[in-house]
């Protein structure tokens, strides 16, 4: 049994399956996969909602669930932006000393070097919160650079 939350996560329904970082990861028992905008969320109380923006994840949110919005730059916001509710989750953000190893288009988001695979992100949470990340790369293309790096 689980000593944390279910990692709880909203991809968009148009998300191409092909190129989802987190394809692979629906049957973990420590995960939740919802459909935006068809499925209903679970209470989110006591979750953190991992964004670009907002304080750094820490060691102080290790009995926090985590949240995350899976889905093109241009549909996450528009997802986070529905979602928007006083007090509905709180916000933490990767430290910035993290990098990705997905290849990006400059067009593809506003800052392609800041921004995190899905996979990507979930992982650095997953060891930030000394979680078992065992397998969450294994699917993952790009996990050899990736692990590379960031010194893992």
């Amino acid at each position: 049994m689980n000593a944390f939350p279910p990692t709880i996560i909203l991809r968009h329904r148009k998300e191409n399956l092909k190129k989802c970082s987190l394809k692979g990861l629906e049957t973990r028992e420590d995960m939740q996969f919802f459909t935006y905008p068809k499925d209903r969320l679970p209470d989110l109380t006591g979750y953190v909602l991992l964004t670009l923006d907002g304080p750094p994840l820490s060691s102080e949110d290790a009995q926090m669930g985590l949240f995350l919005i899976d889905g093109t730059w241009r549909h996450a916001q528009t997802m986070f932006r529905q979602l928007q509710t006083p007090h509905l989750f709180e916000c933490r953000s990767i430290p910035s000393i993290y990098m990705t190893a997905y290849p990006r288009r400059q067009d593809d988001c506003s800052d392609p070097h800041r921004g995190l695979a899905s996979v990507e992100a979930l992982y650095i949470a997953y060891r930030l919160l000394d979680r078992p990340a065992c397998g969450l790369l294994d699917g993952y293309h790009w996990k050899k650079d990736f692990l590379e790096k960031n010194c893992f």
